[in-house]
């Protein structure tokens, strides 16, 4: 039995958390994020957008009225989980791995604050800021590039907040399409 088999062996949320896990993935690697938007098709740009939907998704859970803890614990296990299982794919030794782990989940809480931050305010320079930080790492983009994810982050916040939890705990969600930013200068 596989580690992630064994990590979700018997968890009724299992499979809900799949779902929005997968809806996540699939979201994240929208090839528009990587020619129109900027992002860097690495390892690190593809953790950080990862990273950006899986905190859109647990932030909503979190704002739910309803009792969505376990199943919010459940897709952050399988996140790191899989992310895991990725690492080794790529050649990441058994020594460290758990370092590893650590390590990106230190930096997932902490784009979470910044994050929650940017949205939480009214200032799109805080939103912008946190975006470049994370998602660009400071590589230098256009104020439009910045000003397009911050209002796409700000759409997908929003539309989230309006899809029913009930359907989120059966692991329904719904992203709409990412900024198309043709045209736009790096």
């Amino acid at each position: 039995m596989g580690i992630i088999s064994r990590l979700f062996h018997r968890n009724p949320w299992n499979k809900p958390a799949r779902l929005l896990y997968t809806s996540v993935i699939e979201q994240s690697r929208h090839p528009v994020f990587y020619t129109d938007c900027c992002v860097d098709d690495t390892v690190e740009g593809r953790f950080d957008l990862l990273a950006l939907h899986a905190f859109l998704v647990l932030r909503r859970l979190k704002k739910a009225p309803d009792n969505t803890n376990v199943l919010s614990q459940t897709f952050f296990d399988l996140m790191f989980a899989d992310l895991d299982v990725n690492l080794r794919e790529l050649g990441v030794g058994d020594m460290g791995m758990g370092r590893r782990i650590r390590k990106l989940a230190e930096s997932f809480y902490g784009r979470i604050a910044a994050y929650d931050s940017g949205l939480d305010s009214d200032d799109d320079e805080l939103l912008k800021s946190a975006i470049d930080r994370n998602l660009y790492m400071n590589t230098p983009v256009s104020e439009k590039i910045l000003g397009l994810m911050a209002e796409y982050v700000r759409r997908e916040d929003d539309s989230l907040a309006q899809q029913q939890v009930s359907a989120l705990m059966e692991g329904q969600v719904t992203f709409g399409a990412p900024p198309h930013a043709q045209g736009a200068e790096q």
